[in-house]
């Protein structure tokens, strides 16, 4: 009996790539498991989430458990070129940026995409908690995950139509409990092993001292405003604060204040109170239509305007050159320039740009 098809998994020694591995090779498949050893700085090679030595060990010991082939991928080059630079360039250039959607493009969806093809594979999978389906018609479609909390769709929405014919998403119907229910069931070591929260790149430390170590420009000082121009104290570099922020501004002051807004022109940070933070609309740029297209005139939707963020909604308008006009019913107190805002229609994923 034919087997389903070839499929790489993207593994990282954690929990749900495992997983994501051990389903496919139960409903058939023909399992390759993958791994990038990804830049890290120098002598901190040990603290990088995704590729430590123990997380490597680990994935190889997955792949024993499964007896699967597994390979390791050198992609500290095109990482460090790709995602680290834009992110020291983000924050250097007073935006906010979420690294993470240029690795989710461009090495797991670009670089690793090739590797799997190269070996013949006709999907690959990750341990994304997301759902990507068969309109019934032309299109696929990504759709969020069962388990709500732990839903990943916001970082997936710069797959196209071209990269979701290949993606497989297993675990996405499955919430996390069920998930480490499944790797004891599969008598993987790995069951119990902590999700990871920081960015893999840092290695546990503050993206401050990242910056500091990496983009020592970004630590240009500079004065601290509120909106009608007065002086109220000196900032240590905009790269180190972000909108919304309220504490470590060192000021004093008879009210809490919050960072509003980072004039990158005259290197200055504008704050004020709770009741000037906020903005009813954002302008998005990159936008990526998941079907393809984008639609025809202004759509209602739910917009998220960072992973972790509640959606609210709001009229999305799509304008020249893959930009959108996004208003919201109501204001949002947290518009962060560099983070991705997101559309959703219901469970679907409808794309998304950067802010």
């Amino acid at each position: 009996m034919a087997t389903p098809g070839r499929v790489v998994v993207a593994m990282s020694g954690g929990v749900d790539s495992s997983v994501a591995a051990a389903m496919l090779q139960q409903q058939g498949y023909e399992v390759i498991g993958m791994i990038l050893r990804l830049w890290s700085e120098p002598g901190k090679a040990d603290s990088n989430r995704c590729c430590t030595p123990d997380s490597m060990a680990q994935a190889r010991r997955v792949a024993a458990r499964l007896s699967i082939p597994f390979y390791a991928i050198d992609a500290q080059e095109i990482f460090h070129e790709t995602v680290v630079k834009y992110f020291l360039e983000g924050y250097t250039h007073g935006t906010t940026p979420n690294p993470c959607l240029v690795c989710n493009r461009h090495i797991r969806w670009e670089f690793l995409l090739e590797h799997a093809r190269a070996l013949g594979a006709d999907h690959m999978a990750t341990g994304h908690y997301a759902r990507v389906v068969h309109d019934g018609e032309h299109n696929f479609q990504i759709l969020r995950a069962v388990d709500r909390q732990k839903d990943q769709s916001y970082v997936l929405h710069i797959l196209t139509q071209e990269h979701l014919k290949y993606a497989l998403f297993p675990i996405g119907g499955h919430t996390k409990p069920q998930v480490r229910e499944l790797a004891r069931r599969y008598g993987l070591s790995i069951a119990e092993r902590p999700d990871s929260q920081d960015l893999c790149f840092l290695a546990g430390d503050d993206y401050r001292n990242f910056l500091l170590r990496n983009a020592p420009e970004s630590a240009s000082p500079g004065p601290i405003q509120n909106r009608s121009g007065e002086l109220l104290g000196e900032h240590g570099g905009l790269a180190f604060y972000t909108i919304g922020q309220r504490k470590g501004l060192g000021i004093s002051s008879s009210h809490p204040l919050y960072v509003l807004k980072k004039n990158i022109a005259t290197n200055t940070l504008i704050v004020g109170i709770a009741g000037e933070l906020g903005s009813q609309e954002l302008f998005a740029k990159n936008v990526n239509w998941i079907s393809g297209n984008p639609p025809a005139g202004p759509i209602n939707a739910l917009v998220k305007i960072r992973y972790k963020a509640n959606e609210a909604p709001a009229v999305v308008t799509p304008l020249p050159e893959n930009q959108v006009h996004v208003r919201f019913e109501q204001p949002m107190r947290d518009i962060t320039p560099g983070q991705a805002a997101v559309f959703y229609e219901q469970d679907v994923c409808l794309g998304g740009g950067i802010i």
